[in-house]
């Protein structure tokens, strides 16, 4: 998985017990909260054990399927892992020489995997509550054994009543002295699962997701008969939670801006033929606008930062975020990584392969990490302007508005006259917990005044 990746869901498993599996054939499919992605096996063999199902939730390192090699007459078993880089790792029992020790490491192995699966008890996922969970307050209910139905049913003292950790250690400590037998016997259904150290398997089966969550939320009726109902798919799910979350937790303000983009236009259309010829590179408009963006945030670093609670968390690199539409409607944010570091053929480069690798559904989950300002292109869609949402932790988002022909006032040494100008609007909506008007105004003042300062002899 990707840097800062801790967790993924199992989406789809391609092979079954009992199938071949070649080496660096795809396995299973996963999903983080935004990517999905396949993971390949980096051996070959038979699956002979599959530790978790469908719609499970994985932590990285833990082993999730039991493959079976053969290395001429020596027979190993391997360990599938989440691992790190998103592929599958194998852990070979050593030491295997003989038929009589091989065969006593595959039933050794086949012992682990049912100890693996008595002992352990159903992983809390607390991804199905209407309420916001902090990760921190999630790894205490996971080590203190407390259930999802225990977590969702304690009432917050937070902000927007959020169960914070002193909440949570009170509940803790108030179950512990409880002698109730009732409530005892539901803390020992709801123990943590446990770490099985063996040669071969590393972390036991887990049980199916909770069902609480589907009969709390039972599917609408149609009334007339003639509605049709559709359920969210998962990524529709995680992107409304992230704007409702993002809504309740900042002060959404917006500053708009009108800018003359004629000398881009004109510069474009005359050098993209050109460029793209030279360098195998469409050139777009985007590019050109990230480019303004990040010497904006050089010069306001101000918005370049995340909030965690209390605390400003100043930003060393500059991580622009590109939203993106995929061919389902919905919505990733690919982050372009050192933005400010880039030229003008570098930026396109980027933006170009992190808008084709999301369309095609080939995004790596790092590829969606560490953003720390994002911007939209609400024009694409003939948008003018927008309000967009901002992308949490981040402070600012900036919407970029259609590029539309309209008469303007042009000022010149010999008088004021009428022409027709390209011009747009810059949305940008910040948080006011941190960025007040006068901050998040002068930056967008700043990036149109980089964008309608463009040189228009510049070399690409």
């Amino acid at each position: 998985m990707g840097e800062s990746v801790a967790e993924a869901t199992i989406t789809n498993w391609l092979k079954e017990v009992g199938d071949t599996i070649e080496m660096d054939e795809a396995v299973l499919e996963i999903a983080t909260d935004k990517v999905d992605s396949e993971v390949p096996s980096e051996v070959s063999g038979i699956l002979i054990e599959k530790l978790f199902g469908k719609d499970d939730l994985v932590q990285v390192g833990q082993t999730i399927a039991i493959i079976e090699t053969e290395a001429g007459n020596a027979v190993e078993a391997n360990s599938v892992k989440l691992s790190e880089n998103n592929s599958v790792t194998s852990s070979a029992v050593d030491n295997v020489t003989s038929s009589a020790v091989e065969m006593q490491a595959v039933s050794e192995l086949e012992k682990s995997v049912e100890v693996a699966k008595e002992i352990v008890s159903t992983p809390q996922n607390f991804s199905d509550s209407d309420k916001f969970f902090s990760p921190l307050v999630k790894n205490i209910a996971k080590e203190e054994g407390v259930s999802f139905a225990e977590l969702d049913s304690i009432s917050g003292t937070g902000k927007e009543g959020r169960v914070t950790k002193e909440d949570l250690l009170k509940f803790v400590e108030s179950r512990k002295s409880k002698v109730d037998t009732n409530q005892s016997e539901m803390t020992k259904q709801n123990q943590p699962m446990q770490t099985v150290t063996s040669s071969a398997v590393e972390t036991p089966k887990a049980e199916t997701r909770n069902s609480q969550h589907e009969t709390q939320n039972p599917q609408p009726k149609s009334v007339n008969g003639g509605d049709e109902i559709i359920e969210m798919d998962r990524m529709r799910k995680l992107i409304s939670g992230y704007m409702v979350a993002s809504v309740q937790t900042s002060a959404h303000v917006q500053s708009f801006i009108e800018v003359d983009v004629t000398n881009i236009v004109k510069w474009r259309n005359k050098v993209k033929d050109a460029f793209e010829q030279r360098e195998g590179e469409k050139l777009t408009f985007t590019p050109i606008f990230m480019e303004a963006v990040a010497k904006a945030l050089k010069d306001f670093p101000g918005l370049n930062i995340s909030v965690d609670g209390d605390f400003i968390i100043k930003r060393k690199n500059i991580n622009l975020g590109m939203a993106a539409a995929l061919p389902n409607g919905n919505l990733i944010v690919p982050v372009i990584k050192n933005a400010d570091q880039l030229n003008l053929v570098g930026m396109a480069k980027a933006v170009n392969d992190l808008g084709n690798r999301a369309k095609a559904g080939k995004l790596k989950p790092d590829d969606t990490q560490g953003g720390t300002y994002t911007v939209t292109n609400v024009g694409t869609f003939g948008s003018v302007f927008g309000t967009p949402i901002i992308n949490q932790p981040q402070v600012g988002i900036l919407a970029l508005g259609a590029i539309r022909k309209v008469p303007a006032v042009i000022e010149t040494p010999e008088g004021d006259f009428i022409g027709i100008r390209q011009k747009m609007f810059l949305s940008h909506s910040y948080d006011h917990r941190v960025v007040d008007g006068a901050l998040g105004g002068s930056f967008v003042k700043r990036v149109a005044d980089y964008l309608e300062s463009f040189d228009v002899n510049r070399e690409y």
